[in-house]
């Protein structure tokens, strides 16, 4: 498929105007001054967490349980995190950490 200078500067303007309101409307809806809602607040507060736990349930979706290293890898690379994270308190630190040995795990160990 081959645009046209013109559609593809009409994608491009599209594109940033969709991304420029997303990054604007927080502010927009909810300014510095004025209190935000109550559930906006929890949201704040429950979310973090949730995402979490989608993402763990997401990473092992794929993992075959009942045939060998039964899952091995996954969960020693999420015992990892979860040490390192209440050890250093840093998420990038534990994602990286985490993310690091379960590579070594599954490209030298578990074969």
């Amino acid at each position: 498929m081959c645009l046209t200078p013109l559609e593809t500067l009409g994608i491009i303007l599209i594109v940033a105007a969709g991304t420029q309101i997303t990054r604007w409307l927080p502010f927009w809806l909810f300014p510095e001054n004025k209190q935000p809602p109550a559930w906006v607040t929890d949201l704040g507060r429950v979310l973090p967490a949730a995402t979490m736990g989608l993402l763990v349930v997401y990473c092992l979706k794929g993992v075959a349980w009942t045939a060998p290293p039964h899952g091995a890898a996954e969960l020693l690379a999420i015992l990892a995190v979860g040490i390192l994270h209440r050890w250093k308190g840093n998420v990038l630190l534990s994602i990286a950490g985490g993310t690091a040995l379960y590579m070594v795990l599954v490209q030298c160990v578990f074969v």
